[in-house]
């Protein structure tokens, strides 16, 4: 059981919650695909940086890490919510780069410079978006001399 603002859900122990924007919502079950490219990225990005947030594990013994330098979703099946409504969040929220793993497509989308939109329903947008197909390479802003192999983030053909 989950208490938020004042109500109680019921959910069941096998279920996949998300807070977004202040709404608790279902997601799909992460298959061996998906758990897999997470495995996976968790380790690229661990060789290219260490770590995806400003400073030293002794900067948040007060508190969580709140500024992420990179975002990353894995998308196989939440594709459109990944694109259409968390970029505006995360937009919204600052991140300067968040990516899209793309399992549908086998493709690495990123979205960098937030700006605000008066269009999008969240009021904030990613004015650049590209996409990166296997044999190419991507490095993160917050480390520009790091290269990182698309490839290595995407489960093999």
């Amino acid at each position: 059981m989950i208490g938020l603002g004042g109500r109680r859900y019921h959910v069941r122990e096998d279920e996949h919650l998300e807070l977004l924007d202040g709404l608790l919502v279902v997601g799909e079950p992460h298959g061996s695909r998906h758990s897999a490219t997470v495995a996976a990225l968790c380790a690229v990005l661990a060789r290219a940086f260490g770590v995806v947030v400003r400073g030293g594990a002794w900067d948040y013994v007060r508190s969580h890490p709140s500024a992420p330098v990179l975002v990353v979703e894995t998308a196989e099946t939440s594709l459109t919510l990944d694109r259409e409504h968390k970029s505006g969040l995360y937009a919204r929220g600052g991140v300067a780069d968040y990516w899209i793993v793309n399992l549908h497509e086998a493709v690495l989308e990123i979205y960098r410079q937030p700006e605000p939109s008066a269009s999008r329903p969240t009021g904030w947008e990613y004015r650049s978006t590209r996409r990166r197909a296997p044999g190419t390479t991507i490095s993160p802003l917050a480390a520009p001399d790091r290269s990182i192999a698309v490839a290595d983030l995407l489960p093999p053909a």
